[in-house]
């Protein structure tokens, strides 16, 4: 009984903050339980408070995440309502980064004659 009490003030409280950001949804697979509870999350939310969510996953590979396939899709539904998606493509932000980053400090590099 208080694990439920604590949850439902847990629940309550990801409820009110002005935005909630979720990084890297669709990386792990949830547990039914951790597939509910996020769910709980997002309909206490629903059209009350703004949700960012990132993905690397487009939302049919996401019935690897939620693995219940009714839930999967309440869970979609939830997000996708009233939504502005943003793609970005499919190559890693991180990675278009870093190899800019090694462009850039290419373009700098001195190389220094050898002394015989």
């Amino acid at each position: 009984m208080a694990d439920d009490e604590q949850l439902g003030k847990t629940i309550a409280r990801y409820g009110r903050v002005d935005l909630l950001d979720i990084d890297e949804l669709g990386y792990l697979e949830l547990d039914r339980r951790g597939a509910e509870v996020l769910f709980q999350v997002l309909t206490e939310r629903a059209e009350k408070n703004s949700i960012a969510i990132a993905s690397n996953e487009a939302f049919t590979g996401w019935s690897r995440t939620f693995t219940d396939p009714r839930l999967c899709a309440a869970i979609v539904d939830r997000l996708t309502f009233n939504a502005t998606i943003i793609e970005t493509g499919t190559e890693s932000y991180r990675l278009a980064r870093t190899k800019a980053q090694k462009n850039d400090a290419a373009e700098y590099t001195v190389t220094m004659p050898r002394s015989s």
